[in-house]
């Protein structure tokens, strides 16, 4: 079991190095400590890939393969990169059955359904904000899904890691919205798969369902302008 995963994050791994290639990117599998930045002296990423100034560290992880240790390491890793201009932290699942949760754009709620359930979502803000986290994430995915059709982006998958990626490659959403969404996603994560998390702020959950309704006025005032 440890080997067949070990197999698949490799074999990921190495998919993920081939893309970055092909885009111009320099890769490092596995870095010496010599080879780490001083913030980096701590931790051995899976990856690191490098095109001008921009840095990315990537880890490749299974869901059988996570824990709370694991879990730790990777929040971690993700606050110390966050922290140094020119750096983002690129978490990478190999699940299979992720891509089971994985909608055809088609499917997706459509503008007006979001906009009604976002009201839900606030309403459960107060109460239950570990509750309106996970239902905010399902809104602003749906949300993401419906840019990428708009922007007619050529999508090979719908999971939302890779969605969030193609969609700040591609300049469609900003930086900082890229920053909010990767800070959000391990946290629902966390949620979802019944980890404990003290992350949690009424004020966090506000960030993301506001996101989510700056994203949706992206459409209209797309429409507007077309």
């Amino acid at each position: 079991m440890e080997t067949s995963t070990a197999n698949l994050e490799r074999e990921r791994l190495l998919k993920l190095a081939q893309e970055y290639r092909q885009k111009g990117y320099e890769v490092f599998f596995h870095p010496n400590p010599e080879e780490l930045p001083d913030f980096l002296n701590n931790y051995r990423p899976d990856m690191i890939v490098r095109r001008g100034e921009e840095n990315v560290v990537i880890e490749v992880k299974s869901r059988s393969s996570l824990n709370s240790s694991s879990n730790q390491y990777l929040g971690n890793l993700a606050q110390a990169v966050e922290k140094q201009p020119g750096w983002r932290f690129e978490l990478v699942m190999t699940n299979p059955e992720d891509t089971m949760y994985s909608l055809k754009a088609e499917a997706s709620l459509q503008e007006h359904e979001i906009e009604s359930q976002l009201q839900l979502a606030r309403q459960l803000i107060t109460q239950h904000p570990e509750s309106a986290i996970l239902y905010s994430w399902s809104l602003v995915e749906a949300t993401l899904r419906l840019i990428a059709q708009k922007e007619e982006l050529s999508l090979q998958r719908f999971d939302p890691l890779y969605l969030i990626k193609q969609l700040a490659t591609e300049g469609v959403i900003s930086k900082s919205e890229y920053q909010l969404l990767m800070d959000a996603l391990p946290l629902r994560n966390s949620i979802a798969h019944g980890f404990k998390t003290t992350q949690i702020t009424q004020n966090y959950v506000s960030e993301l369902i506001e996101l989510t309704e700056q994203l949706l006025r992206t459409l209209y005032t797309g429409d507007e302008a077309g």
